[in-house]
Order: structure tokens, then C-alpha cells, then sequence
């Protein structure tokens, strides 16, 4: 598969199957994580490997959704601040948030490409998520997705108009 059919492809699963993940297959999607490009290659991340299996009301109070805990795993992506590159010379901008984005985008294509469903979770309890996590105060958590094998198919997707995201020069 090319990328633009694994772009394509990749879609916000709502329905798993709780059979497992194949450790073959796991260890793609979390290698595909390592190798997420950050800047100054700092890796300000962690990726917390979360079982559903005895963790449903933990994580159900993190994100209420039934579908949440169906797949046998669910990833929390977290990003360190401090260890982060920060752009000093002009206002101090932390970019872990924004490196930890990219490892959720990376795992989200890598698991879409091994038939694997995710779902981008940023509609979080932070608060739940910390408590039952046993976050740092100097770790973030960024963003939730379950993953496991999609029961559902993707619905057409539906993005705005490439003209109304581009620009050309200034604003």
C-alpha cells in the first residue's frame, strides 16, 4: 500500500474486536512510535501500554465511551515538557506537545496500515487520566487511542475543501 491509499485507509475506529494483538504486529506499531520524528530529536514522550481487561472502569472514567475498552489495548501518549526543545530565542514554545503528536499520528498510520483500528482520544479526563495513570506533575498526558481489530468499516470521510485551508504568501 502507498501512502496516499494508507492516508486514505486510516480512519477513527468505533467498534474493535477484543481479540489480541499479535506481539509481531504490536512491536510495528510502537517501533513505528520510537521512529517519529521530534524535534532536535529530543523524544520528550512516553507511551503508557494500557490492557482493557480488568482497567474498564479506570479507563472509562477517563473517556466514557463503551467502544474505549472493547480492543484488548488502549495507548496513552504522554509528553515530558521539560525534555522537550523549546524555542528559546523567541517565546519559550515547548514543542513535546507537539512531538507527541506526531508519535500518535505515526502509531495511528502504522497501525491502519497492519489492519489495525485506532482512534485519536483528546476529549479526556486529565485529572482521571493522571490519577489512575500515576502521571509525574511534569508529564502531560496528550492523547488516548484504543487499538485492536477494527469490527466496523470507515464511512466516507468528510474534510473541508483544500481551497479553504491554503494560503499563499501572507494570511
Amino acid at each position: 500500500m502507498n501512502f496516499e491509499q494508507l492516508i486514505q485507509k486510516r480512519y477513527s475506529c468505533r467498534n474493535y474486536s477484543p481479540d489480541p494483538i499479535e506481539d509481531e504486529i504490536f512491536s510495528k506499531v510502537l517501533e513505528a512510535a520510537r521512529l517519529a520524528p521530534t524535534a532536535a530529536n529530543r523524544q520528550p514522550f512516553q507511551i503508557i501500554i494500557i490492557k482493557t481487561k480488568n482497567n474498564e472502569d479506570q479507563l472509562m472514567g477517563i473517556y466514557h465511551r463503551d467502544w474505549f475498552v472493547q480492543p484488548p489495548i488502549v495507548l496513552c501518549v504522554c509528553s515530558e515538557p521539560d525534555q522537550g526543545w523549546m524555542r528559546k530565542k523567541y517565546d519559550n514554545q515547548s514543542y513535546a506537545a507537539v512531538d507527541a503528536a506526531i508519535v500518535v499520528d505515526h502509531i495511528t498510520l502504522q497501525a491502519a496500515d497492519l489492519g489495525l483500528g485506532t482512534c485519536w482520544i483528546g476529549d479526556f479526563n486529565p485529572q482521571a487520566a493522571r490519577d489512575f495513570l500515576n502521571l509525574p506533575d511534569d508529564v502531560e498526558p496528550i492523547a488516548f487511542t484504543p487499538l485492536g481489530y477494527p469490527l466496523d468499516e470507515p464511512e466516507p470521510k468528510t474534510r473541508k475543501a483544500l481551497e479553504d485551508l491554503i494560503r499563499h504568501d501572507t494570511w
